[in-house]
């Protein structure tokens, strides 16, 4: 999948928020029941490559034209493409970053998606939501953790999902799948494997239980859901990963080396993974763990080795030296057009938070580490390349990396711990 993009100054970017600025907010409607029929078209012949089935628990206890808010775990394309077929006889609208809409804004509105953005606060939203659930009486698809997992965990949710649950007084459906990710995981580059993909779909939350629990136990219920380990479960049922990629650029999620020490040294390719400072490498097995080629296996569990990579950056930010300043080619988004290539700058991320500058000197933005709890960060993004992605409700700017090291899971490590510092 690609994003429409155009090549622009930054005077023609202002320009274009200018306009953007005065434009009247898009009124949301009932998802167009003919696109549904051809999404769930689509949705089921390729699910039908992935071998997918689903179990549904306590389903029953959900009306056929009750609304409910769906909150499924995010791996995947593939996840999108489930709920269109899991849900294809209920009305609802999808949550999702105002990128998705770029150049297709009616046909992605026409399914039934509500644009936001990704990690910053936008009332806005909410009041959409309970305009769903409560005038249209239509159901809505979340994706709390708003991001696809790097290693196969979970990512962090917002605290607020308690208080959002509260608001909308509708029944919760948790969806939990599995599979997805190891056949399609975010490092890979879009390259999929043959694994078989299932689900669990599971009547969580009644209206009962959001009127006699407080925001804080609803959290806590909700992120009871959100604990899981991939690795660990392709292990534990014995999930055989074969392609020779399958190590292809896993250095972007394993971006150090735990012999040496250095950073941005690793090269993941087939099925091996190494350090070009100290030689060291690795190979990656069928069943997902980790192995030495020589000496010690420091870790032979992904999940171990993400975590003690936070664990590092969390020590950096501690004693005083953890700073990123990089070169950058800058993308704006500041309507659903197009995303616009104004040129190239520099970003940096401290304890004080991000400052990019660029476009001769023109564009100066700074965003603080209060500002958002996680960052929006991706791999191979539409097929573009590596990003980091900051702004405000007014203007997203997407900051690709110019060289060949990982940064990108680190910011996104540093974004969080810093968060939780402060």
């Amino acid at each position: 999948m690609k994003i429409k993009t155009k090549e622009a100054t930054y005077e023609e970017m202002l320009t274009r928020l200018d306009k953007a600025a005065d434009s009247k907010p898009k009124s949301i409607k009932s998802p167009n029941p003919l696109i549904r029929k051809l999404v769930y078209s689509l949705s089921k012949s390729e699910l039908k490559k992935a071998n997918f089935r689903y179990e549904s628990y306590d389903m029953d206890k959900l009306d056929d034209d009750e609304p409910c808010l769906i909150l499924m775990n995010h791996s995947s394309f593939i996840d999108l493409e489930i709920a269109e077929y899991v849900f294809k006889d209920r009305p609802f609208h999808i949550i999702c970053t105002i990128d998705g809409l770029v150049a297709k804004e009616g046909l992605m509105r026409s399914v039934g998606c509500i644009p936001t953005r990704k990690f910053l606060t936008d009332p806005k939203l909410v009041k959409d939501m309970l305009y769903v659930t409560n005038k249209l009486k239509n159901s809505i698809l979340m994706y709390p953790e708003a991001s696809y997992s790097f290693d196969g965990t979970a990512t962090p949710l917002p605290k607020s999902i308690g208080r959002l649950i509260r608001m909308l007084k509708v029944p919760v459906v948790m969806v939990r799948t599995y599979g997805a990710f190891h056949r399609d995981p975010l490092y890979n580059g879009l390259q999929i494997r043959d694994v078989d993909v299932t689900a669990d779909v599971k009547y969580l939350i009644s209206k009962e239980d959001i009127a006699s629990k407080s925001p804080d136990e609803l959290q806590v219920i909700v992120e009871n859901e959100f604990k899981f380990d991939y690795f660990s479960w392709q292990l534990e049922k014995g999930i055989v990963v074969n392609e020779e990629f399958r190590a292809d650029y896993l250095n972007r999620v394993l971006y150090k080396c735990p012999s040496c020490l250095k950073e941005g040294r690793m090269k993941g390719k087939g099925i091996k993974l190494s350090c070009s400072n100290c030689g060291k490498t690795y190979t990656m097995l069928e069943t997902g763990r980790m192995s030495a080629d020589n000496g010690v296996t420091e870790f032979s569990h992904i999940p171990d080795w993400y975590r003690w990579e936070r664990e590092s950056v969390s020590k950096e930010i501690d004693e005083g030296s953890y700073k990123l300043d990089i070169p950058v080619k800058i993308g704006a988004l500041v309507d659903t057009k197009s995303l616009m290539m104004i040129g190239e700058g520099r970003l940096t991320h401290s304890i004080n938070g991000f400052h990019l500058s660029g476009c001769d000197g023109k564009l100066d933005f700074s965003m603080t580490p209060k500002a958002s709890y996680s960052l929006y960060a991706d791999y191979y993004w539409y097929e573009i390349g590596d990003v980091i992605c900051i702004g405000d409700n007014k203007v997203l700017y997407y900051c690709f990396p110019i060289g060949d090291s990982d940064i990108v899971a680190k910011t996104r490590l540093a974004t969080e711990e810093i968060f939780n510092k402060i």
